[in-house]
Protein backbone atom coordinates (compact mmCIF):
# COMPACT_ATOMS: atom_id res chain seq x y z
CA UNK A 1 0.00 0.00 0.00
CA UNK A 2 1.29 3.44 -0.90
CA UNK A 3 2.37 5.47 2.10
CA UNK A 4 0.67 8.80 2.74
CA UNK A 5 0.98 11.65 5.19
CA UNK A 6 -1.22 11.15 8.26
CA UNK A 7 -1.58 13.99 10.77
CA UNK A 8 -3.22 12.39 13.80
CA UNK A 9 -3.68 15.63 15.75
CA UNK A 10 -1.97 17.85 18.30
CA UNK A 11 0.13 15.55 20.47
CA UNK A 12 1.33 18.17 22.95
CA UNK A 13 2.44 21.70 23.63
CA UNK A 14 5.96 22.00 25.02
CA UNK A 15 6.30 24.15 28.15
CA UNK A 16 9.71 25.25 29.34
CA UNK A 17 9.81 25.49 33.15
CA UNK A 18 12.25 26.10 35.97
CA UNK A 19 11.28 22.86 37.70
CA UNK A 20 9.17 19.90 36.55
CA UNK A 21 8.74 18.93 40.20
CA UNK A 22 7.22 22.36 40.84
CA UNK A 23 5.14 22.71 37.66
CA UNK A 24 3.54 19.30 37.16
CA UNK A 25 1.59 19.24 40.47
CA UNK A 26 0.02 22.59 39.53
CA UNK A 27 -0.94 21.44 36.02
CA UNK A 28 -2.22 18.16 37.44
CA UNK A 29 -4.40 19.90 40.01
CA UNK A 30 -5.77 22.58 37.67
CA UNK A 31 -6.03 20.68 34.35
CA UNK A 32 -6.16 17.02 35.42
CA UNK A 33 -3.08 15.94 33.40
CA UNK A 34 -2.38 13.02 35.73
CA UNK A 35 -1.23 10.30 33.28
CA UNK A 36 2.55 10.36 32.81
CA UNK A 37 3.35 8.74 29.47
CA UNK A 38 7.08 9.17 29.85
CA UNK A 39 9.76 10.86 31.89
CA UNK A 40 13.32 11.22 30.72
CA UNK A 41 16.50 12.83 31.99
CA UNK A 42 19.17 13.23 29.35
CA UNK A 43 20.83 15.59 26.91
CA UNK A 44 19.12 17.40 24.02
CA UNK A 45 21.75 16.69 21.36
CA UNK A 46 19.74 17.14 18.18
CA UNK A 47 18.38 20.66 18.63
CA UNK A 48 21.69 22.47 18.29
CA UNK A 49 20.39 25.37 16.12
CA UNK A 50 18.09 26.27 19.04
CA UNK A 51 20.26 25.39 22.05
CA UNK A 52 23.18 27.73 21.49
CA UNK A 53 25.08 25.29 19.27
CA UNK A 54 25.81 22.77 22.00
CA UNK A 55 23.95 19.87 23.66
CA UNK A 56 21.83 20.88 26.64
CA UNK A 57 21.01 18.64 29.62
CA UNK A 58 17.31 18.44 30.38
CA UNK A 59 14.56 16.60 32.21
CA UNK A 60 11.19 16.25 30.46
CA UNK A 61 7.88 14.50 31.06
CA UNK A 62 4.85 14.01 28.81
CA UNK A 63 1.53 14.07 30.66
CA UNK A 64 -2.05 13.77 29.42
CA UNK A 65 -5.66 13.95 30.63
CA UNK A 66 -7.50 10.76 29.64
CA UNK A 67 -10.76 12.62 29.04
CA UNK A 68 -9.16 13.42 25.70
CA UNK A 69 -6.95 16.00 24.07
CA UNK A 70 -3.25 16.55 23.56
CA UNK A 71 -0.75 16.57 26.38
CA UNK A 72 1.82 18.85 27.96
CA UNK A 73 5.53 18.16 27.48
CA UNK A 74 6.95 19.83 30.56
CA UNK A 75 10.59 20.61 29.86
CA UNK A 76 13.22 21.56 32.45
CA UNK A 77 16.67 22.64 31.22
CA UNK A 78 19.50 21.51 33.51
CA UNK A 79 22.91 22.92 34.29
CA UNK A 80 22.44 26.40 32.86
CA UNK A 81 20.93 29.73 33.80
CA UNK A 82 17.46 30.22 32.35
CA UNK A 83 16.72 33.24 30.19
CA UNK A 84 13.28 34.55 31.09
CA UNK A 85 11.31 36.72 28.69
CA UNK A 86 11.95 40.37 29.54
CA UNK A 87 8.52 41.74 28.60
CA UNK A 88 4.86 40.87 29.05
CA UNK A 89 3.79 38.83 26.01
CA UNK A 90 0.72 40.23 24.27
CA UNK A 91 -1.66 38.82 21.70
CA UNK A 92 -0.13 39.35 18.29
CA UNK A 93 3.46 38.80 19.41
CA UNK A 94 5.09 36.13 17.26
CA UNK A 95 5.09 32.63 18.67
CA UNK A 96 2.84 30.39 20.75
CA UNK A 97 0.89 32.80 22.94
CA UNK A 98 -1.81 30.63 24.48
CA UNK A 99 -2.33 26.92 25.13
CA UNK A 100 -5.95 25.89 24.61
CA UNK A 101 -7.62 23.41 27.01
CA UNK A 102 -10.86 21.46 26.53
CA UNK A 103 -13.70 21.82 29.04
CA UNK A 104 -17.01 19.97 29.21
CA UNK A 105 -18.43 22.71 31.47
CA UNK A 106 -16.64 26.04 31.24
CA UNK A 107 -18.60 27.67 34.06
CA UNK A 108 -17.93 24.79 36.45
CA UNK A 109 -14.23 24.89 35.50
CA UNK A 110 -14.23 28.65 36.13
CA UNK A 111 -15.69 28.18 39.63
CA UNK A 112 -13.24 25.35 40.41
CA UNK A 113 -10.29 27.50 39.40
CA UNK A 114 -11.56 30.46 41.41
CA UNK A 115 -11.67 28.26 44.51
CA UNK A 116 -8.11 27.11 43.84
CA UNK A 117 -6.83 30.68 43.64
CA UNK A 118 -5.88 30.50 39.96
CA UNK A 119 -5.02 33.82 38.30
CA UNK A 120 -8.14 34.22 36.12
CA UNK A 121 -7.94 36.92 33.45
CA UNK A 122 -11.49 36.87 32.03
CA UNK A 123 -14.96 35.55 32.84
CA UNK A 124 -16.64 32.95 30.61
CA UNK A 125 -17.59 34.88 27.47
CA UNK A 126 -18.68 33.74 24.00
CA UNK A 127 -15.93 33.86 21.37
CA UNK A 128 -16.45 34.49 17.66
CA UNK A 129 -17.78 30.92 17.32
CA UNK A 130 -20.45 31.55 19.96
CA UNK A 131 -18.90 29.14 22.49
CA UNK A 132 -17.96 30.31 25.97
CA UNK A 133 -14.34 30.33 27.04
CA UNK A 134 -12.09 32.12 29.54
CA UNK A 135 -8.39 32.83 30.03
CA UNK A 136 -6.09 32.15 32.96
CA UNK A 137 -2.40 32.71 33.71
CA UNK A 138 -0.32 30.01 35.38
CA UNK A 139 2.19 30.93 38.12
CA UNK A 140 4.94 31.19 35.48
CA UNK A 141 3.22 33.76 33.23
CA UNK A 142 1.91 31.30 30.62
CA UNK A 143 -1.63 31.89 29.31
CA UNK A 144 -4.27 29.19 28.87
CA UNK A 145 -7.65 29.41 27.12
CA UNK A 146 -10.30 27.16 28.70
CA UNK A 147 -12.73 26.34 25.89
CA UNK A 148 -16.15 24.74 25.65
CA UNK A 149 -15.54 21.36 24.01
CA UNK A 150 -17.59 18.20 24.47
CA UNK A 151 -15.04 15.72 23.09
CA UNK A 152 -14.57 12.83 25.51
CA UNK A 153 -12.43 9.70 25.20
CA UNK A 154 -12.62 8.34 28.77
CA UNK A 155 -15.43 9.69 30.89
CA UNK A 156 -13.73 10.89 34.04
CA UNK A 157 -15.24 13.29 36.56
CA UNK A 158 -13.17 16.29 35.49
CA UNK A 159 -14.32 19.65 34.17
CA UNK A 160 -11.27 20.00 31.94
CA UNK A 161 -9.82 17.70 29.32
CA UNK A 162 -6.49 17.90 27.56
CA UNK A 163 -4.84 20.26 25.14
CA UNK A 164 -7.15 21.64 22.44
CA UNK A 165 -4.53 23.36 20.26
CA UNK A 166 -2.92 26.77 20.57
CA UNK A 167 -3.12 30.45 19.72
CA UNK A 168 -0.20 31.76 17.68
CA UNK A 169 0.81 35.28 16.73
CA UNK A 170 1.60 35.74 13.04
CA UNK A 171 2.82 38.53 10.76
CA UNK A 172 1.09 37.48 7.54
CA UNK A 173 -2.28 35.83 8.10
CA UNK A 174 -2.82 34.51 4.60
CA UNK A 175 0.65 32.96 4.45
CA UNK A 176 0.09 31.28 7.83
CA UNK A 177 -3.34 29.96 6.82
CA UNK A 178 -1.70 28.32 3.80
CA UNK A 179 1.13 26.88 5.93
CA UNK A 180 -1.08 25.24 8.57
CA UNK A 181 -3.57 24.06 5.97
CA UNK A 182 -1.16 22.56 3.45
CA UNK A 183 1.24 20.86 5.88
CA UNK A 184 -0.80 20.13 9.03
CA UNK A 185 -4.21 19.71 7.30
CA UNK A 186 -5.85 22.40 9.45
CA UNK A 187 -7.56 23.57 6.30
CA UNK A 188 -11.07 24.54 7.41
CA UNK A 189 -11.68 28.17 8.47
CA UNK A 190 -14.09 28.19 11.41
CA UNK A 191 -14.07 31.98 11.57
CA UNK A 192 -12.15 34.91 10.12
CA UNK A 193 -12.96 38.13 11.97
CA UNK A 194 -11.35 41.54 12.47
CA UNK A 195 -11.88 44.01 15.29
CA UNK A 196 -11.48 44.53 19.03
CA UNK A 197 -13.16 41.68 20.90
CA UNK A 198 -15.11 41.50 24.15
CA UNK A 199 -13.90 37.98 24.94
CA UNK A 200 -10.28 39.22 24.98
CA UNK A 201 -10.81 42.09 27.45
CA UNK A 202 -8.41 41.40 30.32
CA UNK A 203 -5.97 39.43 28.18
CA UNK A 204 -2.62 41.18 27.55
CA UNK A 205 -2.87 42.64 24.04
CA UNK A 206 -6.61 42.07 23.88
CA UNK A 207 -7.18 45.82 23.62
CA UNK A 208 -5.65 46.00 20.12
CA UNK A 209 -7.42 45.66 16.81
CA UNK A 210 -6.55 42.31 15.29
CA UNK A 211 -7.51 39.70 12.74
CA UNK A 212 -8.43 36.34 14.25
CA UNK A 213 -8.71 33.12 12.27
CA UNK A 214 -9.64 29.74 13.73
CA UNK A 215 -8.49 26.71 11.75
CA UNK A 216 -9.67 23.14 12.17
CA UNK A 217 -9.54 20.02 10.02
CA UNK A 218 -11.99 19.11 7.30
CA UNK A 219 -10.94 15.44 7.65
CA UNK A 220 -12.11 13.27 10.55
CA UNK A 221 -9.46 12.36 13.11
CA UNK A 222 -7.35 9.32 12.20
CA UNK A 223 -4.30 7.41 13.36
CA UNK A 224 -3.48 4.93 16.15
CA UNK A 225 -3.60 7.47 19.01
CA UNK A 226 -6.27 9.74 17.53
CA UNK A 227 -9.03 8.72 19.95
CA UNK A 228 -6.98 9.94 22.90
CA UNK A 229 -5.78 13.11 21.16
CA UNK A 230 -9.24 13.97 19.84
CA UNK A 231 -10.13 17.06 17.87
CA UNK A 232 -8.20 20.34 18.08
CA UNK A 233 -7.82 23.68 16.39
CA UNK A 234 -5.32 26.46 15.80
CA UNK A 235 -6.14 30.13 16.31
CA UNK A 236 -4.00 32.65 14.44
CA UNK A 237 -3.82 36.29 15.51
CA UNK A 238 -2.38 39.14 13.49
CA UNK A 239 -2.15 42.44 15.36
CA UNK A 240 -3.04 45.31 13.05
CA UNK A 241 -1.12 48.57 12.79
CA UNK A 242 -2.60 51.65 14.39
CA UNK A 243 -1.81 54.70 16.49
CA UNK A 244 -0.29 53.65 19.80
CA UNK A 245 -0.13 49.98 18.79
CA UNK A 246 3.32 48.49 19.55
CA UNK A 247 5.08 46.41 16.92
CA UNK A 248 4.85 42.66 17.63
CA UNK A 249 7.89 41.00 19.17
CA UNK A 250 9.24 37.46 18.83
CA UNK A 251 8.69 35.57 22.07
CA UNK A 252 11.90 33.52 21.75
CA UNK A 253 14.21 36.06 20.16
CA UNK A 254 17.57 35.94 21.96
CA UNK A 255 16.52 32.94 24.04
CA UNK A 256 17.15 29.20 23.81
CA UNK A 257 14.68 26.43 23.16
CA UNK A 258 13.67 25.18 26.60
CA UNK A 259 13.78 28.60 28.24
CA UNK A 260 10.52 29.31 30.12
CA UNK A 261 7.41 29.60 27.97
CA UNK A 262 5.68 27.63 25.23
CA UNK A 263 8.59 26.12 23.31
CA UNK A 264 6.83 24.22 20.51
CA UNK A 265 3.54 22.91 19.14
CA UNK A 266 3.79 19.17 18.41
CA UNK A 267 1.75 17.06 16.00
CA UNK A 268 1.43 13.28 16.18
CA UNK A 269 1.98 11.87 12.69
CA UNK A 270 2.51 8.72 10.65
CA UNK A 271 4.98 8.34 7.76
CA UNK A 272 7.63 10.98 8.43
CA UNK A 273 9.01 10.89 4.90
CA UNK A 274 5.63 11.93 3.49
CA UNK A 275 5.43 14.76 6.03
CA UNK A 276 8.91 15.87 4.96
CA UNK A 277 7.79 15.98 1.33
CA UNK A 278 4.68 18.01 2.18
CA UNK A 279 6.70 20.51 4.23
CA UNK A 280 9.42 20.83 1.58
CA UNK A 281 6.78 21.47 -1.09
CA UNK A 282 5.79 24.55 0.92
CA UNK A 283 9.42 25.68 1.27
CA UNK A 284 9.84 24.48 4.87
CA UNK A 285 12.65 21.94 5.20
CA UNK A 286 13.22 20.03 8.45
CA UNK A 287 15.52 22.09 10.69
CA UNK A 288 16.14 19.23 13.15
CA UNK A 289 15.78 15.49 12.59
CA UNK A 290 16.33 12.87 15.30
CA UNK A 291 16.42 9.91 12.93
CA UNK A 292 14.35 6.79 13.53
CA UNK A 293 16.50 5.57 16.42
CA UNK A 294 15.43 8.20 18.98
CA UNK A 295 14.53 7.02 22.48
CA UNK A 296 13.04 9.19 25.21
CA UNK A 297 12.63 7.33 28.46
CA UNK A 298 10.38 4.33 27.87
CA UNK A 299 9.17 5.57 24.45
CA UNK A 300 10.67 5.20 20.98
CA UNK A 301 9.98 7.37 17.97
CA UNK A 302 11.19 9.77 15.32
CA UNK A 303 10.94 13.54 15.82
CA UNK A 304 11.58 16.42 13.45
CA UNK A 305 11.03 20.18 13.49
CA UNK A 306 10.14 22.88 11.01
CA UNK A 307 9.65 26.60 11.51
CA UNK A 308 6.38 28.31 10.65
CA UNK A 309 6.57 31.53 8.55
CA UNK A 310 7.41 33.53 11.71
CA UNK A 311 10.00 31.11 13.08
CA UNK A 312 7.74 29.37 15.61
CA UNK A 313 8.90 25.79 16.16
CA UNK A 314 6.54 23.05 15.00
CA UNK A 315 7.40 19.48 16.00
CA UNK A 316 6.34 16.24 14.32
CA UNK A 317 6.53 12.96 16.24
CA UNK A 318 6.04 9.51 14.76
CA UNK A 319 5.59 7.23 17.76
CA UNK A 320 6.88 3.66 17.52
CA UNK A 321 6.53 2.46 21.13
CA UNK A 322 4.88 3.73 24.31
CA UNK A 323 4.35 2.09 27.71
CA UNK A 324 0.82 0.91 28.50
CA UNK A 325 1.40 -1.07 31.71
CA UNK A 326 4.96 -0.10 32.54
CA UNK A 327 5.07 -1.96 35.87
CA UNK A 328 4.30 -5.19 34.03
CA UNK A 329 6.64 -4.40 31.14
CA UNK A 330 3.77 -4.10 28.64
CA UNK A 331 4.38 -1.71 25.75
CA UNK A 332 2.36 -0.70 22.72
CA UNK A 333 4.22 -1.09 19.41
CA UNK A 334 2.85 1.05 16.58
CA UNK A 335 5.32 0.66 13.71
CA UNK A 336 3.50 -2.09 11.82
CA UNK A 337 -0.09 -1.04 12.50
CA UNK A 338 -2.56 0.58 10.14
CA UNK A 339 -1.49 4.24 9.87
CA UNK A 340 -5.02 5.62 9.72
CA UNK A 341 -7.02 3.23 11.91
CA UNK A 342 -7.50 4.16 15.60
CA UNK A 343 -6.34 1.62 18.14
CA UNK A 344 -9.13 -0.15 20.05
CA UNK A 345 -10.35 2.06 22.88
CA UNK A 346 -9.88 -0.68 25.49
CA UNK A 347 -6.15 -0.76 24.79
CA UNK A 348 -5.74 3.00 25.16
CA UNK A 349 -7.87 3.05 28.31
CA UNK A 350 -5.18 0.88 29.94
CA UNK A 351 -3.22 4.13 30.20
CA UNK A 352 -5.34 4.87 33.28
CA UNK A 353 -3.14 2.43 35.20
CA UNK A 354 -0.29 4.93 34.78
CA UNK A 355 -2.19 7.59 36.72
CA UNK A 356 -0.28 9.65 39.26
CA UNK A 357 -2.16 10.36 42.47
Amino acid sequence: MEKRKVICGVQQVGIGVRSVEEAWPWYKDVFGVDIKILGSEGVAERMLPYTGGKPQPRYAILVINLRGGGGFEIWEPKGRELNYIQFQPELGDYGIEVCKVKSRDVRAAYEDMKKKGVNILTTPTPGPDGKEHFFIMDPWNNMFDIETDDYCFYNEDKNTGGNNGATLGVSDMDKSIEFYGAIMDYDKVEYDVTGVFDDLKGVPGGQYKMRRVMLTRSKPIEGPLSQVLGTSHIELIQRLDGEGVPAPRKLYEGRLWGDPGFIHLCFDIRNMEEVRKAAAAQGHEFVCDSGKDFKMGEADGHFTYIEDPDGTLIEFVETFKIPILKKLGIYLHLENRDDSKPLPAWILKCLRFMRSK
